[in-house]
């Protein structure tokens, strides 16, 4: 039996766990990330960007200081003298869901993360989709609306800004509501507060709409998405599918899949075992 260990960076924990080749987790552990310090201590899970080419986080809006320009997974490679596999968190989350997830039983498989942040990756034939340069699918600065929100490193009207947690959340607070979280917003729209009402109603909308694109510019067999605003509120995924597939062309609507991950919060671990057992195949 092969075992790989995942690590999955994150701006509140880290989390580690020991993973068969069965996709099953042996032993994990968990800790608060220091957000200005990298010093750790072989796939990891780290929200982007990053250089993929050299294992290096870059600006990673959620963690700063040292982390900023740390070059990890040399650093780690020199504490425990085994390979280690650096990937974008959502790319890794991605790859899990179509090796083992709602996925996999797919060729082309888009993943977002609709959480604290908004994040993406593309699979093809179970292999990550990074680009020329390793910044396919770092979606969260796509600019959808014109003067819309902003939030951190965040262009105004990028669509992390708009439909991420984070960005719901903020919205709420600068508009007067007292208020934790983005399922808070959800229910105070729901009893009709009208400005939540907007917020919720812009973050749905927005996110439809890049769907809608994605769904154009890469036509996958299933969109799937993740993150605590897409699974804890009720309906979400459901709601998005259906004003996805009215924003397409009438004979692409029977192609357009949108689901719920199934892996919630292990994907990004699974994502860097499957990345570690891909590698080492090879």
């Amino acid at each position: 039996m092969k075992y790989a260990v995942g690590i999955d960076i994150g701006g509140t924990n880290t989390r580690v766990a020991l993973i068969n080749e069965s996709y099953e987790i042996i032993e994990r552990i968990q800790f608060l990330t220091d957000v200005d310090d990298p010093d750790v201590g072989v796939g990891m899970s780290c929200p982007g960007p990053l250089d993929l080419i050299k294992g290096k986080i870059l600006t990673t809006p959620n963690l700063h200081g040292k982390w900023h320009d740390c070059e990890i997974s040399k650093k780690l490679e020199e504490k425990i003298h085994i390979p280690v596999y650096l990937e974008n968190d959502a790319n890794l989350a991605a790859l899990a869901e179509s090796v083992i997830g709602e996925g996999k039983a797919y060729d082309y498989v888009q993943y977002l993360t609709v959480s604290t942040g908004l994040g993406a990756g593309l699979v093809i034939n179970k292999k990550i989709f990074i680009g020329a340069h390793g910044f396919a699918n770092e979606v969260a600065n796509c600019c959808m609306k014109h003067e819309g929100p902003s939030h951190g490193m965040i262009y105004p009207g990028g669509i992390e800004a708009i439909s991420s947690g984070t960005g719901i959340i903020e919205q709420a607070k600068k508009r007067g509501l007292k208020v934790e979280h983005a399922g808070q917003v959800n229910d105070l729209a729901k009893e009709g507060n009208k400005v939540a009402k907007e917020i919720m109603q812009d973050a749905k909308i927005y996110l439809a709409n890049f769907i809608a694109n994605i769904q154009a510019y890469t036509d996958p067999e299933i969109i799937i998405l993740g993150g605590s605003v897409a699974l804890k509120i009720e309906g979400f995924v459901e709601e998005i599918e259906a004003m996805v597939k009215e924003r397409v062309y009438d004979v692409v609507k029977p192609y357009v899949k949108v689901r719920k991950s199934t892996l919630n919060e292990d994907s990004g671990l699974l994502g860097a075992a499957c990345l570690v057992f891909q590698s080492v195949s090879h």
